[in-house]
């Protein structure tokens, strides 16, 4: 494929991921839907890495290390949340990390980052137009 292909392939991979995690908010799976959140930022972050590298993105879940590779330019706090996601990758993936997440998720902790991870995928998305 040539990288816009791959771009596309990115950006509809996390455009598909997107009513999940939506639709696992919905029904109070909170940890599962910040999990969701983490591989929809990681995947518009691949897309937006492969179109200013023109290259494959990386096997990596670090939403920084993609978001450096992308050169984009987020504001502090939007670098802060990408910080705090990544911890969502790791705490979901490994079952002694799983059970203290999944008590740390309550309604509240998970509309505070849902609403901003939201709110962040939007303005990359805006990004790829």
């Amino acid at each position: 494929m040539n990288y816009k292909e791959v771009v596309k392939y990115w950006e509809g991979t996390a455009k598909h991921d997107y009513p999940t995690m939506s639709g696992l908010m919905k029904i109070k799976r909170y940890s599962d839907s910040l999990f969701f959140g983490h591989i929809v930022l990681e995947k518009i972050l691949k897309a937006l890495t492969v179109r200013a590298t023109r290259r494959h993105a990386p096997r990596s879940h670090d939403l920084v290390l993609l978001h450096d590779l992308a050169k984009l330019d987020l504001t502090e706090d939007e670098l802060t949340l990408l910080k705090e996601v990544n911890g969502f990758n790791i705490a979901t993936r490994y079952p002694d990390f799983k059970l203290r997440f999944y008590k740390i998720c309550t309604k509240e902790f998970t509309e505070r980052y849902y609403g901003r991870i939201v709110a962040l995928y939007k303005k990359l998305c805006q990004k790829l137009e």
